[in-house]
């Protein structure tokens, strides 16, 4: 019996369940799935559509209608994404230009929602893209509160 308990953990140290010695493929390094091409590759096969892209098309294109509850998730959103540049006002002030970063222009009268929704989208001057960070519902939330905040300071765009 003493001769079995002492054999059972030389037993078990021979088990390795922790899967370090699986075959894996490093990132961006060769693999045998692609021929000579990275472990992990961004490029779809050609023709392939996601699935909800018709749907986040459309969502892009077509602005809804302006509600409270929209303009308080575009408050929201605005705080979240939007602040750190643009401030609180939307006069171009916030925290990053404190610290340097070129000052976006205010928001003037010739913007309008599907312009701001754009440029949430593809960018616009020293501006990255927001389009894989932001919702299309939440560009045209953020719009229209946008709007809104023009028309509570007007002349800011001047």
């Amino acid at each position: 019996m003493k001769a079995a308990l002492l054999a059972m953990p030389l037993l078990l140290a021979g088990c390795d369940l922790s899967m370090t010695k699986q075959a894996r493929h490093d990132a961006q390094g060769g693999a045998t799935l692609w021929q000579d091409g990275p472990a992990a590759s961004d490029d779809a096969p050609a023709g392939t559509v996601a699935q909800d892209q018709p749907a986040r098309d459309a969502a892009a294109t077509t602005p809804p209608h302006v509600t409270p509850a929209l303009l308080a998730r575009g408050e929201d959103r605005y705080r979240i994404f939007c602040t750190p540049c643009h401030a609180e006002t939307g006069n171009g002030l916030g925290r990053v230009v404190q610290r340097g970063f070129p000052r976006p222009p205010a928001f003037g009268n010739q913007d309008n929602p599907r312009r701001t929704a754009d440029a949430i989208t593809r960018g616009y001057g020293a501006m990255y893209p927001f389009a894989d960070r932001i919702e299309p519902d939440d560009r045209w939330a953020i719009a229209a509160y946008v709007e809104a905040l023009k028309t509570l300071q007007p002349g800011q765009g001047k």
